[in-house]
């Protein structure tokens, strides 16, 4: 048998033992439901477009904030276990910056989308929109950026100027969900 052959052989018998050590299947999940890919694939961009209706204020989410989030972030954001919530302005620029919603986030409506879809840690998502609008109200108001009675809704979230909106650096690739951009 020549080389071309015994090559061409041991190709096809690579080829074969590649297939059989694929992951066997086991029979565990599903395929996800276009609803729910549906709901895991909407962002909440810069501009807030796609905020739901709602509204909040601090005063109404300091109270979500004790039930729901003071157990892992302390009664006024800054005891922890968990992250830091609230403080930090002016250290980004020291050896040890605190990044906190006040001092790193440069998007209110960011802030809005990770705690409705991540918070909170024992049951994500599990939170009405006025819910996340008065929670979000809340760590702005205690981070400086909102008054108390401040309400925020679809409208006026996007509004909000957050104090390092300016401190990222742009993504100059383009955008694989608006080509256009």
């Amino acid at each position: 048998m020549g080389w071309s052959k015994v090559w061409v052989l041991a190709a096809g018998m690579a080829a074969c033992a590649a297939a059989q050590a694929q992951s066997p299947k086991y029979g565990v999940g599903r395929t996800a439901s276009a609803d729910e890919i549906r709901a895991w694939d909407s962002l909440i961009g810069p501009e807030g477009k796609e905020l739901p209706p709602g509204k909040g204020t601090a005063r109404e989410g300091a109270t979500i904030f004790a039930q729901r989030c003071a157990a892992c972030h302390g009664a006024t954001g800054t005891e922890g276990p968990n992250d830091r919530l609230v403080g930090g302005q002016g250290t980004l620029n020291t050896p040890r910056p605190v990044r906190t919603v006040g001092s790193y986030w440069p998007y209110a409506t960011t802030v809005w989308d990770y705690i409705n879809r991540a918070m909170p840690i024992d049951n994500p998502g599990s939170l009405t929109p006025d819910q996340v609008y008065a929670v979000t109200a809340f760590l702005l108001f205690k981070n400086g950026i909102l008054q108390e009675t401040t309400a925020l809704d679809r409208e006026s979230l996007p509004k909000v100027r957050m104090p390092n909106r300016d401190g990222f650096v742009p993504d100059p690739r383009p955008d694989w969900k608006n080509p256009a951009r």
